[in-house]
């Protein structure tokens, strides 16, 4: 189910002159507003330019939810049975990053570690229990996710699968650049880039729990709040980063996430 009634507009958080704003981005720089960003926000008249600011994430959820086996190819690939319900694991806020920033290697893990480009539905507005029918009222828009995982902790201990752990060191919620509205998800692809050469490029379309499901079923297991993220989960192509290295996660009509890995 995709409703789409918003404009196209593309929303992002930044810090200029020791203060955290928010703003429109425009041709020509950020319209800034103040207010809230999901409830009638208001213009200030100001304008800055990109360069002048420092980006942060685009919003601050009180949670960023991970899907796990959500495309049909992957799961294929993996021959892996499709659920009958959206799996997923919390990311704790101390792992999100902006673009531009950097993605640290664990001092504790000496593993690899996986990016992995993702669609992010961001919410707007208090949502429980609520159907899929009404479930893209309660979208305010999509950003661009690099799921970041330590992939070598995830089965290390036989007795006890470490999702939370191996998804949340600090730095590996990585999102951004700006929450995009007025798009019609199923029409986008999730292009993801290492050191320039294409790695993932992949259909939402492809999504076995698209958007607005999901924001249904996992709003009848807990309250998502303003500004929450839902990582729709990856397709084939994932891969392992070595410091150095430069990753680009892309969607057209939301832009990239850019970010390097030390």
């Amino acid at each position: 189910m995709t409703r789409v009634t918003q404009a196209r507009q593309h929303w992002l958080r930044f810090e200029h002159a020791g203060r955290t704003g928010f703003g429109l981005l425009t041709d020509d720089g950020i319209a800034a507003y103040e207010g809230n960003m999901f409830e009638q926000p208001r213009a200030t008249g100001q304008t800055l330019q990109l360069e002048a600011v420092k980006v942060l994430t685009p919003t601050v959820p009180t949670k960023m939810l991970a899907i796990w086996n959500n495309f049909h190819a992957l799961a294929t690939k993996l021959n892996q049975a499709v659920p009958q319900e959206p799996l997923f694991l919390v990311k704790t806020g101390n792992s999100f990053l902006a673009t531009g920033e950097t993605i640290r290697k664990p001092d504790s893990f000496d593993g690899k570690v996986v990016y992995e480009g993702e669609l992010g539905i961001v919410i707007g507005k208090t949502c429980k229990a609520v159907s899929e029918v009404a479930a893209p009222d309660y979208i305010f828009g999509y950003t661009c996710i690099n799921d970041v995982t330590a992939a070598d902790i995830i089965n290390r201990d036989p007795a006890f699968q470490q999702w939370s752990r191996a998804k949340s060191f600090d730095t590996f919620g990585v999102f951004g650049p700006v929450v995009a509205t007025g798009l019609d998800p199923s029409a986008l692809s999730i292009r993801t880039v290492l050191n320039g050469q294409e790695r993932q490029n992949y259909p939402v379309s492809d999504m076995i729990f698209p958007p607005a499901q999901l924001v249904s079923l996992i709003s009848r297991d807990m309250t998502l709040c303003p500004g929450d993220v839902i990582c729709c989960g990856t397709s084939v192509g994932v891969g392992s980063m070595k410091p150095g290295s430069v990753v680009e996660v892309s969607i057209a009509g939301i832009g990239t996430l850019s970010n390097r890995f030390e």
